[in-house]
């Protein structure tokens, strides 16, 4: 049984959904192990890690929009705007999304469905620099 750590940073430039799957499986290629389990962690708390669909690009789309229905930006019901009418609502949609995820290593690779990919979501209007760490322990 070994570990392994690393980092993707992830530059983002707005609130959207980025795909991160083809650095994430070549980490996991590399990293010689062929069965396990990857653990992704991200580092803050206005975006979020999740895995959804990667073939057609409107679930993207219609992701957000729900979430703008769901979370709009400026909000009355908010008081904390310290960073301006998005912050709230950023931090909301990560208490809805999720901060890690686990996903099965077989075989040398991410054990993931035909149609699923993983995701960074960033709930910011501004653009940032985010943190995923990715623990992957097996043999």
């Amino acid at each position: 049984m070994e570990q392994q750590h690393h980092q993707i940073i992830q530059h983002t430039n707005g609130r959207r959904l980025y795909d991160i799957t083809p650095a994430v499986t070549r980490w996991v290629a590399d990293s010689g192990m062929q069965q396990g389990l990857l653990t992704l962690y991200i580092q803050h708390t206005s975006a979020s890690i999740l895995i959804n669909e990667n073939y057609d690009s409107d679930v993207l789309v219609d992701m957000e929009s729900f979430f703008e229905r769901l979370v709009p930006d400026g909000d009355s019901l908010f008081i904390h705007t310290a960073e301006g009418p998005d912050d709230m609502p950023a931090h909301v949609r990560s208490a809805l999304t999720q901060t890690s995820i686990s996903i099965p290593v077989v075989e040398g690779r991410v054990a993931l469905g035909t149609w699923q990919g993983i995701f960074l979501y960033e709930h910011r209007r501004m653009a940032h620099k985010r943190k995923v760490l990715l623990h992957l322990i097996g043999e």
